[in-house]
């Protein structure tokens, strides 16, 4: 729904992520497009729907890969802060340990983090990144690549009719 956008961490913000509670924007994007697919399928073998895939141009200060197990230990984060059934917890009204978690490396400056992907059948190698801060300039610089103008201009394209 965002591809108009795919920028603004509006969906995100709108709808909650697993390391962004409603109301804070953040951007979600995997590091192959295997892994973008499974995160958008969620394990339903035959759910496929349209998807639009894009790519992007970063030179981001400030990042932190916690998809290392020493990055994890030595910042101590236990692998259950990542991996929580955030979902669950938020319906309950009770803040996910990964909200917690991404709450605290934004206040320290983390601009972006580099986490396992916990989609289903996920393997070592799917892993996702998420922004936290991110413009069109350094330090934190993160541009769609768009060269051929494909993406859609506005929300319109997406009016189901």
């Amino acid at each position: 729904m965002w591809a108009y956008d795919p920028l603004s961490g509006e969906g995100a913000a709108r709808f909650g992520g697993r390391f962004n509670p409603l109301g804070v924007k953040a951007l979600y994007t995997a590091l192959r497009p295997e892994t973008a697919w499974a995160e958008a399928q969620q394990g339903f073998a035959f759910k496929a729907q349209p998807l639009t895939l894009c790519a992007y141009d970063v030179d981001m200060a400030d990042v932190l890969d916690l998809a290392d197990p020493d990055v994890r230990q030595a910042c101590n984060i236990a692998d259950e802060d990542l991996s929580c059934g955030w979902e669950d917890l938020a319906r309950r009204r009770l803040e996910p340990p990964s909200w917690t978690l991404a709450t605290r490396l934004r206040a320290q400056g983390v601009a972006a983090i580099i986490v396992p992907s916990f989609a289903p059948g996920a393997s070592a190698r799917d892993r996702n990144m998420v922004f936290f801060d991110w413009s069109g300039e350094l330090p934190h610089r993160l541009l769609v690549i768009d060269d051929q103008n494909r993406l859609p201009k506005n929300p319109s394209s997406w009016i189901l009719q």
